[in-house]
Formats: C-alpha cells, structure tokens, sequence
C-alpha cells in the first residue's frame, strides 16, 4: 500500500475575519503560514513556533489558538479570526485605544497576539476583572518590552469601561 505524498494539498474551506474563503493547503502548513502566506494576514506573528509566545494568536470558532500549533487543513469548515479581523470589525478598537493611551505597546511584536487573547477573555461576561485574573489569561502570551503592567492596566480598564457600557477606556487615561 502506498502511503499518501505530505506535501500534498488539500482543499479546505472556512470563514477568515467574516468572508468565506478557500484554499488548497500542503498537509503539514500551519494555520499561521497560511494566513500569512495565502492571505496576506501579516498581523499573525510567527515567533517560537512551539506554541508558548502567543504572537501568532488567532481566535478559531471563538477560542484563542496558537495558529503555530494548528495545521491549516484543520481549519477546514471553521471560523478563523484575526487581529486584522477584529480590527477591521472594530469589535477590539476600546481595546486597542486602551493599550496607546497606557503604552501598553512597545516594539508591537506580541501586541496582535495579546489583542487577541484579551479580546477572547473580555468576551466572556463573566470573566473575572482582577489583575491577578487578568494575568492568568494573558500568560501564555510573552511579551519582553513592556513588562505586562501597562498591559494588564490596558485590559482591565477596557473591562471596567465595558461593564459601565462604555467602549472608551482610553478616554479616562487620557485625562
């Protein structure tokens, strides 16, 4: 029996920041590589490729996912959000506001993957405001700049600016 070539494509479909689209993806491309590589999405950071810096975080079905980790064939038929994306969306522009007015950004390297990690953690409703909490969800995601305080500060002002129904976190620190 002869076994299948790896290098083989596949064609997968899915939704990317809200468009249907497709692609023919070798069996071992990572979701990042094809993201970058096939759309353009250059706000997906490649950076240990072992899964444990979080630049290349991506939301797929509306869980934060290490795209180093995931092969792209696996995205077939899911919902696959960028930073680009939800910039785009303008779902996370409170947060992003936020991280400028507390520099919570420096070199920007990891700032799309913590964008996108805070963004599924500001999601859920219910999800606890501490810092010590807000820490936990971002510490899969490294950031060598900033030294996370500007980060969590950013984060957790858009929280408290989202429970008051305001989308504008920034305006407060800018006062």
């Amino acid at each position: 029996m002869a076994s299948e070539s790896p290098d083989r494509a596949h064609a997968v479909a899915f939704t990317l920041n809200g468009e249907a689209v497709r692609a023919h993806v070798p069996a071992r491309m990572h979701l990042g590589d094809l993201l970058r590589q096939s759309f353009g999405l250059t706000g997906v950071h490649l950076g240990c490729e072992h899964g444990v810096c979080g630049a290349c975080t991506v939301l797929v079905d509306g869980r934060a996912v290490r795209s180093c980790l995931m092969l792209g064939v696996q995205a077939d038929g899911a919902t696959v959000e960028t930073v680009e994306g939800l910039t785009e969306s303008g779902r996370i522009r409170d947060l992003q506001d936020a991280f400028h007015a507390r520099n919570a950004l420096q070199c920007g390297y990891c700032t799309p993957g913590m964008l996108v990690t805070a963004a599924e953690f500001l999601d859920d409703a219910e999800a606890p405001t501490s810092r010590d909490a807000i820490r936990a969800a971002i510490a899969g995601n490294y950031c060598r700049c900033t030294g996370y305080h500007a980060i969590v500060d950013a984060i957790a002002s858009t929280a408290e600016a989202r429970r008051q129904g305001r989308r504008d976190p920034g305006r407060e620190a800018a006062e």
